[in-house]
């Protein structure tokens, strides 16, 4: 018998646990998306716009990273972190901190792949009469290319909310506790025990995680489509 019921939902809103995993989510996901901005706009708009030797090359490698795999990376990475945290003695080891320190290896390529070809896009008659004016290239990306580029700049903001938000592979591999869990891992660890499946919350559970991205494509699709298509297209 089909019997539609919103009750699912209403356990998982009132269930502290349930808030905790979203707000750990929240805090690596925005933590994750301020870092990625500061590292790849400065590095983009060096890499397109100030050439020096070996630019070109190195705006290639910048995106050839990017394509290794998560699951060649994260067992290297989890013996890196634990003989900082041998060495040091302190909670190098944190989880949320591990993830924030991470994710921008995934996030910061591809957002800088992004940037480059936007900022390539820009006129370099722009350049040329900002320089004669007397302005510094930390004026120009302040005044200048950062308003132009302002749709490239959200489709990366966008993608490195998404890849932040949505990533399962390594904060199953570097949480532990309960209370350091981030969504994707936190519904299916605690919402599945044993041979027992939760489908009701689990269904709710995804959909809830699925809810803050889908709005933020929903509001701002144009500029992403636009800041990729240029980053595809220039450079």
């Amino acid at each position: 018998m089909f019997s539609p019921t919103l009750d699912n939902y209403v356990a998982l809103l009132t269930s502290p646990t349930f808030l905790v995993f979203f707000r750990n989510s929240a805090m690596v996901a925005l933590s994750v998306v301020g870092i990625t901005m500061l590292i790849s706009v400065p590095a983009a708009f060096a890499l397109s716009r100030m050439k020096f030797w070996g630019s070109a090359t190195l705006a290639t490698g910048v995106f050839l990273t990017y394509l290794i795999p998560e699951s060649l990376l994260f067992l290297p990475l989890f013996k890196i972190f634990a003989f900082l945290h041998q060495v040091t003695r302190h909670r190098v080891h944190q989880p949320l901190v591990v993830l924030v320190v991470l994710y921008p290896t995934l996030s910061v390529p591809f957002c800088t792949w992004i940037m480059i070809g936007y900022f390539a896009s820009i006129p370099r008659e722009i350049d040329e009469a900002a320089l004669i004016d007397g302005a510094g290239y930390f004026q120009m990306l302040t005044r200048i290319f950062i308003p132009v580029a302002m749709p490239g700049i959200i489709a990366a903001t966008i993608f490195a909310f998404t890849v932040s938000w949505a990533d399962f592979l390594y904060p199953l591999a570097f949480t532990t506790s309960a209370d350091q869990l981030v969504l994707p891992v936190g519904i299916i660890t605690t919402l599945i025990k044993g041979d027992v499946y939760n489908w009701g919350q689990i269904m709710a559970g995804s959909l809830l995680c699925a809810a803050p991205p889908l709005v933020i494509y929903a509001f701002l699709m144009d500029y992403y489509v636009a800041g990729l298509t240029a980053g595809a297209t220039k450079g």
